[in-house]
């Protein structure tokens, strides 16, 4: 039976590489799933020796079906090498599941993410499978997954069909920034400014996939599908510059679902549940508006740097 590839993406964190690769190894497809490893190599700036350990380790993988490693000899930075990666893996299988390096997957994950993806194949206003959601308790008992307007960078799956309409260049940005209503939706109703993060995008003050390929999700009018329950924990704010107190406590604490996720008889976004989504994430980072937006950074544009 065909298995989605899984695309890692690997930097200079070799204990939190460990853990993400420990994991998805735990996965009870893993044996049967294609993994490939995108490893950057340092910048001129950056020490080597970090990079070396994860090299070291991702050398002695074992647990899947097959192990591909991909060794940058110069440094592309995420956002371009999740780009080349994603592109590549797939023209070659049709599809993709993509996880960074400082994500922790429930042992459902491979599961929820190779059943959707076949499940919602066809479906073009289907855009991405989403293997992340902030905690909402309103769905502590809830086990079917749910459609929102827009994407995670934690954990997430793909097809060509839909990756195809990644646009790099966000053309039309212009019109959603000038249009209030589009900037508001654009903005999950004013919960988050993805519009300021998209805006240092295209004036180069950062450089996030991410941020572009929610542009090219909602240009279409896409949804993605979440689960009801996280399959995926960040464990990467602790080290970050971007977290504040709450974010890392809330986010280091959340914990991720082992049980099996149902999909919805209706495909299309319910606006209560869409609702309660938004006002999850805002709780999530406590109400104050700084620490608004870097979670908006860090939830989106993972991709940056």
């Amino acid at each position: 039976m065909f298995r989605a590839p899984v695309a890692l993406f690997v930097y200079n964190r070799p204990d939190h590489t460990r853990q993400t690769v420990e994991a998805l190894a735990a996965n009870t497809l893993a044996v049967e799933t294609p993994l490939y490893v995108f490893s950057d190599a340092p910048t001129d700036e950056t020490p080597r020796q970090p990079v070396e350990e994860v090299r070291s380790y991702i050398r002695t993988i074992s647990g899947f079906q097959s192990v591909t490693l991909i060794e940058r000899p110069i440094n592309y930075g995420l956002a371009r090498s999740i780009i080349d990666g994603v592109t590549g893996l797939c023209e070659t299988y049709g599809c993709v599941i993509v996880v960074e390096d400082d994500l922790v997957t429930s042992s459902r994950f491979l599961s929820y993410m190779n059943d959707a993806l076949t499940a919602y194949e066809h479906d073009a206003r289907v855009m991405q499978i989403s293997g992340h959601i902030a905690h909402v308790p309103e769905f502590s008992r809830r086990t079917e997954a749910l459609f929102v307007p827009f994407v995670t960078s934690w954990g997430w799956g793909t097809w060509e069909r839909a990756w195809k309409q990644f646009d790099p260049s966000a053309q039309g940005w212009e019109k959603i920034r000038d249009d209030r209503t589009l900037r508001k939706r654009f903005n999950l109703d004013d919960h988050f400014d993805y519009a300021t993060m998209m805006q240092m995008q295209l004036d180069g003050k950062i450089d996030s996939w991410a941020i572009r390929w929610y542009l090219s999700v909602f240009s279409r009018n896409g949804m993605a599908l979440f689960p009801p329950r996280s399959l995926v924990r960040n464990i990467g704010f602790a080290s970050g510059t971007h977290g504040s107190r709450v974010l890392r406590w809330t986010l280091a604490r959340q914990p991720i679902s082992d049980e099996p996720v149902s999909f919805p008889r209706l495909r299309q976004v319910v606006d209560h549940d869409y609702a309660l989504v938004k006002k999850a994430l805002f709780r999530q980072t406590g109400g104050q508006l700084g620490a608004m937006f870097r979670w908006a950074r860090r939830y989106l544009a993972s991709g940056t740097g």
